[in-house]
């Protein structure tokens, strides 16, 4: 195919020029023509304005949203997108920052938006409201490009090609794609295939195909071959294996009677279809009970099923009876735009992880919108006289559309709110059930919570992710065995209920069996680490198992390097069997990564008593005093220091940090939701949201070893009035350390 460079209005063209379509135009006299082309660009100029402001104006409420649902693991998670990893992995990597070559990656392959977030990231750090405004502008963009494919290429007249851009910039079913931080990769992925459409059809500029180059069938063997080398090379980076899901991720296709996933799917087409005529209900997550099954042919949603597909095939039909005379393109186009980009989640090739999912119908709603348009452009064409009734109408939709949205962005705001409005909107939904209780749990309210987890657990009997974390809430060892043993029951390789059965186990002295479900908990998770440090605080005290807690104890700092808790627990267990040299330098290695960790500062200084060494023990005594003043409002370098009374002042030092092992609530399955260390995502102070759609396991933050306490600050009402201010000058690590080590010798 090839493009002519003469323009349509050049000198040397036909004065009867062809449209990019190849339908004649009206000559034009040569003294009206150039200021038609002038008052057509003005005009357009306005269109293209107008979108812009509707597509804009319509989320600027959601610009002041969270992260919520998989922003969590998708961004403040993700190390690719924080910068700790390689730029090359972003593309060995799917879009959740796991390998593609992992068994348990989602292969949800989408390098191009992980480098637009890691360049957010790079410019403002994690602050959501620039996230939001690139994702605000993109589907500004896309309503752009949209409107010049309604102009340029289905042939609409610029009025109505306008109305389909500002339909489309204000649909409240754009919502989860553009509020929703993760959707972009849905709106880059629109915005591509506009600019691929204007390109092919020429449209860009002002440019009029060569004769040869509309022949259908070449050109036709040419888009099939380049989508047989895409579809190639996106199985290869699959490496072998398919993204795995789970009955609850999508109900139907797990369903073992061939006749209810083939009515189930079929209805969730014209499901789909009716979400982009009217979204009226809308949630974030459409899993577990939102959409009942059909299991017989009495029931009566198949009506709206064979509504749905007697249209498409008269629609079809038109298109095709018409396609040679080519009158009525923007009726094709739009019947490829809706149905094309609807198939891969369609369920007929691949399984996909979820039963409806309001973000993948960004790219259809362009060919619905389009049919929409074309037909209103149609009767006004034959209605004259209804033409007043018909413009009300328009402007009624738009100002339906545009409060929806608005309305929508507000949902968004918030894990809470989202979570409220998913249950407002679909209360027999298990999962979100399961995320209000979670979201409750972490808020205090327990009661509630568990009030929740039942209810999630009513509705779906088989939740293991209910029973596991209904299981933490439980105050006695019997009811909170009953639903560990529940939740492995259903989900036999359960990382996190092995975990918490251990637990229980190991509180009420039933060692070996505690022993047993750790065992099998790394046996399941070879990087779980919670379970290797509860092996190793179980094994202690037992005769002869010694050199098995010190290889825990080592395993653990070499997965987990970079935790000063981990290595200062380490170290202490090896000044604890007299490897003093040793167990020092690991207390060095946890305070080159946090140079006022207190309970490595505490261990060296007790390293440091053991020799004799008290006059630098004052050393770390400021040092102390230093990391806990840093979190009062005092002025830097000024410090408050209790002459008296102080726990570490007497020769008896112990480290005291010790912190008592919590259970481990389940974060995943559905993606629940585990706090998140500041450690591990730098300036962020929440919590991963849960119920996300990416169904991986999720593993439980480290709550037997990494949350360890900072140790308590000495009362006022147990120290003299008397204070001593003084300004403390601490002294840098590495010095410090030298001079330590000089000791040790």
């Amino acid at each position: 195919m090839k493009l002519s460079g003469e323009s349509l209005f050049s000198p040397g063209s036909s004065r009867c020029s062809r449209s990019p379509r190849g339908l004649p135009k009206a000559p034009l006299s040569r003294s009206t023509r150039p200021r038609d082309n002038k008052a057509s660009n003005s005009n357009s100029g306005r269109v293209y304005g107008v979108v812009g402001v509707v597509a804009l104006s319509c989320y600027l409420n959601g610009l002041t949203g969270e992260f919520v649902h998989d922003d969590i693991p998708a961004v403040t998670q993700n190390k690719d997108v924080l910068g700790l990893s390689p730029l090359s992995h972003v593309f060995r990597n799917d879009f959740w920052g796991t390998a593609m070559s992992d068994v348990n990656s989602h292969k949800s392959y989408r390098p191009l938006t992980t480098l637009t977030f890691r360049a957010n990231y790079q410019v403002s750090g994690l602050q959501p409201l620039w996230f939001h405004v690139c994702n605000v502008l993109l589907h500004a963009a896309a309503s752009l490009l949209f409107t010049r494919v309604c102009l340029a290429v289905a042939g609409l007249q610029p009025n109505f090609a306008g109305a389909a851009g500002i339909l489309f910039a204000a649909h409240p079913i754009h919502t989860e794609a553009v509020t929703g931080i993760v959707g972009r990769a849905d709106v880059l992925a629109c915005v591509f295939f506009l600019l691929s459409v204007l390109v092919y059809h020429g449209t860009v500029v002002e440019v009029r195909w060569n004769e040869e180059s509309v022949h259908f069938f070449r050109r036709a063997a040419k888009v099939l071959m380049s989508l047989s080398l895409l579809l190639v090379i996106r199985l290869t980076l699959h490496q072998g294996s398919l993204p795995k899901f789970s009955n609850q991720d999508n109900p139907a296709a797990f369903h073992p009677c061939q006749h209810v996933r083939f009515l189930t799917f079929c209805y969730l087409a014209a499901f789909n279809c009716w979400l982009l005529l009217c979204p009226a209900t809308l949630s974030h997550d459409w899993q577990m009970g939102s959409v009942p099954l059909l299991t017989s042919l009495s029931d009566s949603r198949n009506i709206a099923t064979c509504l749905f597909f007697g249209c498409c095939f008269l629609v079809a039909y038109r298109g095709i009876a018409d396609f040679e005379q080519q009158k009525h393109p923007p009726l094709l186009l739009g019947t490829l735009f809706l149905v094309l980009p609807f198939l891969p989640a369609a369920n007929l090739v691949v399984t996909v992880g979820f039963v409806v999912a309001e973000r993948v119908l960004y790219i259809p709603s362009l060919g619905m919108v389009l049919l929409l348009v074309y037909g209103a452009q149609l009767l006004w064409g034959v209605f004259l006289r209804q033409r007043s009734l018909l413009l009300c109408a328009g402007i009624l939709l738009l100002l339906v559309f545009c409060g929806r949205t608005v309305a929508r962005n507000r949902d968004w705001a918030s894990r809470q709110a989202l979570i409220r409005a998913g249950l407002k909107a679909l209360p027999r939904n298990a999962k979100l059930h399961y995320n209000f209780a979670n979201f409750l749990r972490d808020t205090g309210q327990l009661d509630l919570a568990t009030r929740h987890y039942r209810e999630a657990l009513r509705l779906w009997p088989t939740y293991a992710s209910a029973h596991n974390n209904l299981g933490t809430l439980m105050s006695g060892t019997d009811e909170a065995e009953s639903h560990f043993l529940a939740a492995i029951r259903y989900s036999p390789n359960h990382v996190n209920a092995h975990y918490n059965l251990g637990q229980v186990y190991r509180k009420v002295n039933r060692s070996e069996e505690a022993a047993r479900m750790l065992e099998r908990c790394v046996r399941l998770d070879a990087a779980y680490t919670p379970a290797y440090l509860l092996l190793a605080r179980l094994y202690q005290g037992q005769e002869g198992r010694g050199p098995a807690v010190g290889r825990l104890l080592r395993h653990v700092a070499r997965l987990q390097p970079n935790s000063p808790d981990h290595l200062a627990e380490l170290a202490a267990w090896l000044h604890e069997q007299g490897y003093n040299l040793e167990a020092f330098f690991y207390y060095n290695k946890a305070l080159r990564i946090n140079p006022t960790h207190t309970e490595a500062l505490l261990g060296a200084a007790k390293l440091l008593r053991a020799k004799g060494q008290y006059a630098r023990i004052h050393q770390f005594k400021y040092r102390v005093h230093s990391s806990r003043n840093r979190n009062t409002n005092l002025p830097v370098g000024v410090i408050t220091i209790h002459t008296e009374n102080n726990y570490y002042n007497s020769l008896n030092m112990e480290v005291t940090s010790r912190q008592e092992d919590k259970l481990c609530p389940n974060s995943k399955d559905d993606l629940q939701e585990v706090s998140v260390n500041a450690e591990d995502v730098p300036s962020m102070a929440d919590h991963r949201e849960q119920g996300s759609n990416k169904s991986r396991q999720t593993r439980c933050g480290t709550a037997a070893g990494n949350n360890r306490s900072r140790g308590r600050r000495s009362s006022p009402r147990n120290s003299r009035p008397q204070t001593a201010t003084r300004n403390i000058k601490v002294e840098p690590p590495s010095l410090l350390v030298q001079n330590l080590l000089e000791t040790l010798k």
